[in-house]
């Protein structure tokens, strides 16, 4: 019979408990052995255990591993981002960092070795992580469309002054140049850019025909195909729109589609990302209005 303090820990920490714990919460060096000695226990790291009975989760890969890595450890990256609620899924492996004066090495876990200010260090749920902002940070240069999940991340979770004041606290490190680009489109909205962004698109393309800010019914168009009745409208990073210049697009563009123009959207993820997709969507619109009874 499990000491009934030993039961909590395990059952409020993914099943997970290091042995230092458990002997301090009144288990024996025998009493831990005799449990690992018939498989009641199992070993995730050295030290750090899981009852037979327990699945093997995400969690409690993430918090054996952070255990594991010892004093000063701390989970990063996506799997910070994770914890923290901000990211859907885990990564494949924990991701963790420990101090620079330290080595570890974690089975099936990617340890890095920084230094990580006390502020930017933080425990939930039991577990030492990043905190919210640097997770953001660490996980957007990971991901292929590391700046939509960024764009999700200012709407939801934090705000552009506290990210900014996280980078600068932990420069310099790896990524660091890509977070400061990520920042510094993010502070202007995107829009222009975004803008720039369609014109390079276009003329790379052959596409020609098209105009920019073009004056119709009463609105103003940002780029669009007169002959064809195609408006493309472009938008920058969606935390920076706010609800009366979302509500004014949304009337410009109700107005455009009752005037018979085929109206596109596209947002500076999507020309940063998908530009194949982005073309093809401009060139069928373009051929619906060249054809006939389709205009």
């Amino acid at each position: 019979m499990l000491p009934k303090k030993v039961s909590r820990v395990i059952a409020s920490h993914d099943g997970v408990i290091t042995r230092s714990r458990a002997l301090e919460l009144g288990m024996s060096r025998h009493q831990i052995d005799g449990r690992l000695d018939t498989g009641e226990w199992r070993r995730l790291h050295a030290g750090v255990y899981l009852p037979a009975d327990r699945p093997v989760t995400a969690a409690a890969n993430l918090r054996a591993a952070v255990l594991a890595a010892g004093p000063g450890a701390v989970a990063r990256g996506p799997s910070a981002a994770w914890w923290h609620g901000i990211l859907d899924s885990p990564p494949a492996i924990p991701w963790v960092v420990i101090p620079r004066d330290r080595r570890a090495c974690i089975r099936n876990a990617l340890v890095l070795r920084r230094d990580i200010p006390a502020a930017d260090r933080t425990r939930s749920r039991g577990v030492a992580v990043v905190s919210r902002e640097l997770a953001i940070l660490e996980t957007a240069i990971t991901l292929p469309r590391g700046t939509a999940f960024l764009d999700r991340a200012l709407q939801r979770h934090t705000l552009l002054p506290s990210l900014m004041q996280a980078h600068e606290r932990n420069l310099p490190r790896r990524g660091g140049a890509r977070s400061a680009r990520m920042l510094a489109i993010a502070a202007t909205g995107g829009a222009s850019e975004a803008e720039r962004m369609l014109v390079r698109v276009l003329r790379g393309s052959g596409i020609t025909g098209w105009r920019l800010h073009v004056r119709a019914h009463g609105f103003e168009i940002d780029l669009a195909f007169e002959r064809e009745r195609v408006a493309i409208e472009v938008d920058g990073w969606a935390w920076h729109r706010d609800a009366e210049r979302f509500a004014r697009d949304l009337q410009r563009q109700n107005t455009l589609v009752n005037a018979g123009w085929h109206v596109l959207r596209f947002d500076w993820h999507r020309l940063a990302h998908d530009v194949a997709g982005v073309l093809g969507e401009i060139r069928a619109a373009l051929a619906r209005g060249r054809t006939p009874g389709l205009g």
